[in-house]
């Protein structure tokens, strides 16, 4: 017993020593990645965006600019920040939402009102994209980045100026060398275009036309895939994908000979957005991030990582003239007039939008 009592007091001993250095390493680390005296909860700024969407050398430089340390998660989809911002496990400053998931959010309660008297670079911001109807007078957000669903294709197997609209893709002749994005609400979306429907129908008739016609897209599909889409096309896997513009430039960048193509029969105009969802902990540090976020520098910065379309117009200013007058990234507002952005469906609307897809995503198997 005796011997016992001196094993645990030895133990007892090890474990203090090391929590004791546990907790000094800890200190060191907080204070040099803070920059800061202050209590680290009080210097730190939660970020949720979507995977691999800002230039990391950004983060570091606000950190070491500002002095805030930052945390940062990825989603891989608009439900699932949803989902996971709803149930409140963990105090997000700033969220990318996009568009229709803007407008849920902020029926829901679940977004805090932006003071603009707080946001030092709305000025850089196109006013084309601004005052979006997800969000009248940008109450909640503040405009990240922008793009649209098209078409990439490949010049070893299609001929430049072939592509011209969502219905070319309907031809037999492209059996089984199309690759599709795995999006139930661009894919539907992209169907009821070809037909000259909204993407946003709520008509019975009008979807089940376009469940029908998607069945008979089915055997020029090779795939439906999500990010694998862009290794497969830079690969030279298929002739054609249906994806959106930044991971077209992506793949372009990895193959010279893909190509993309804004479809001239309509389509979606999309936007992610930057929020500071209700879980906000600190207010003045997600200020800060958006405020350096539209600094057109930083803005430009990013664009050219990312590869997306920036809405901050002193910042498009600074990308290569190549990049500002490349229509497949900045198409003509001829173009942009056809194109709609996604709305708040509702969860009914949305549940059948998703199983019309789920039936034609079985007919793949």
């Amino acid at each position: 017993m005796k011997k016992l009592m001196h094993l645990s007091l030895a133990i007892l001993i090890v474990v203090a020593a090391l929590f004791g250095m546990r907790t000094w390493f800890t200190h060191l680390e907080n204070k040099s990645v803070g920059n800061s005296d202050q209590p680290q909860g009080d210097r730190t700024l939660t970020i949720y965006n979507w995977g691999d969407y800002i230039d990391p050398s950004i983060l570091k430089a606000f950190q070491k600019e500002t002095g805030y340390r930052v945390d940062y998660e990825t989603f891989d989809s608009n439900e699932a920040m949803y989902t996971k911002v709803k149930q409140g496990g963990t105090h997000y400053d700033i969220a990318i939402p996009s568009e229709y998931m803007v407008e849920k959010m902020r029926q829901d309660n679940m977004l805090e009102p932006l003071d603009h008297r707080k946001l030092t670079g709305l000025k850089n911001y196109d006013p084309t994209f601004m005052n979006e109807p997800f969000d009248p007078k940008n109450k909640y957000s503040v405009p990240y980045f922008w793009g649209t669903l098209g078409i990439v294709y490949n010049d070893k197997f299609i001929k430049p100026g072939e592509i011209k609209s969502w219905n070319d893709l309907w031809q037999p002749k492209y059996k089984q060398q199309i690759m599709l994005v795995d999006s139930a609400r661009d894919i539907m979306g992209m169907t009821l275009a070809s037909n000259g429907e909204s993407v946003n129908t709520k008509s019975l008739p009008e979807l089940a036309a376009a469940r029908g016609k998607l069945t008979t897209l089915m055997p020029n599909v090779k795939a439906i895939v999500a990010d694998e889409i862009k290794t497969y096309m830079a690969q030279d896997e298929a002739a054609l994908a249906v994806d959106y513009s930044g991971d077209a430039a992506e793949m372009m960048s990895r193959n010279k000979h893909l190509h993309y193509v804004v479809p001239n029969d309509g389509g979606n105009l999309w936007f992610d957005n930057i929020v500071i969802p209700k879980t906000v902990k600190n207010k003045d540090a997600a200020y800060a991030f958006i405020n350096y976020m539209s600094r057109p520098d930083i803005a430009a910065k990013n664009a050219e990582y990312v590869g997306y379309a920036t809405p901050n117009q002193a910042a498009w200013q600074r990308l290569p003239r190549t990049t500002r007058e490349n229509p497949s990234w900045y198409p003509s507002k001829a173009v942009l007039s056809k194109l709609e952005t996604y709305q708040n469906l509702g969860p009914t609307w949305t549940q059948r939008y998703n199983d019309d897809f789920l039936e034609f995503k079985m007919t793949n198997q």
